[in-house]
């Protein structure tokens, strides 16, 4: 992992759930003095303990790594504020519709900010209301190159994965799509709304 879990994360999430070091220390087969040790830095929990530890406060280890439990605020799963993620290590893409902890490869992936076009990243959309066919005159070489296409709907996410030396395209179906993203391996996330008619994003000026 890119952090280990320290003793304020482990201290501030038993007290949230109004457990004694005591109680804790229980249901680990630990001591107490262990539960005291690593709260105040003094020791780590054995990477063995890691999954327990986590069980015993309620949470994923994902999320014990991360310091914080994930609550789902989205109730009603609006895919509008999908999030999308990508490994640099692996290129691994990965989308959420709401808050989320993502780890790939051993990291904690933060979520991509998405940039309106600029003059690289101008993206293109024909939108004849039935498939939607995006193009960027983007380099598609093995050191720069658009990494994926993503049209988004307020029912669904398509994705289309690109490689180096192929076309910077992708085509989609259309119905009810409201934004399409374009992924630069190197300047990132590039997002455009789409109107109901045939369109062309322009850069910005």
């Amino acid at each position: 992992m890119d952090k280990y879990v320290t003793g304020a994360v482990i201290r501030r999430l038993r007290e949230e759930r109004h457990m004694t070091q005591e109680e804790l220390a229980e249901k680990l087969f630990v001591c107490s003095k262990a539960i005291s040790k690593w709260e105040t830095g003094k020791g780590f929990p054995d990477v063995t303990l890691l999954e327990p530890l986590a069980a015993a406060l309620g949470i994923s280890t994902i999320e014990l790594f991360a310091g914080e439990d994930v609550t789902n605020k989205n109730k009603s799963s609006n895919m509008l504020r999908t999030k999308f993620y990508v490994c640099p290590v692996c290129g691994n893409i990965v989308h959420s519709s709401g808050e989320a902890v993502v780890s790939c490869c051993g990291i904690t992936l933060p979520p991509l900010e998405a940039e309106a076009p600029d003059d690289g990243h101008g993206i293109c959309i024909e939108n004849d209301g039935y498939e939607l066919y995006v193009t960027l005159d983007h380099p598609m070489t093995k050191d720069h190159y658009i990494s994926f296409i993503a049209a988004l709907s307020d029912h669904g996410v398509q994705l289309v994965k690109l490689y180096p030396e192929g076309m910077a395209e992708a085509r989609f179906s259309g119905s009810r799509v409201k934004r399409v993203f374009a992924y630069c391996n190197r300047h990132g996330l590039f997002e455009v709304k789409v109107s109901r008619k045939s369109s062309s994003s322009a850069p910005r000026q």
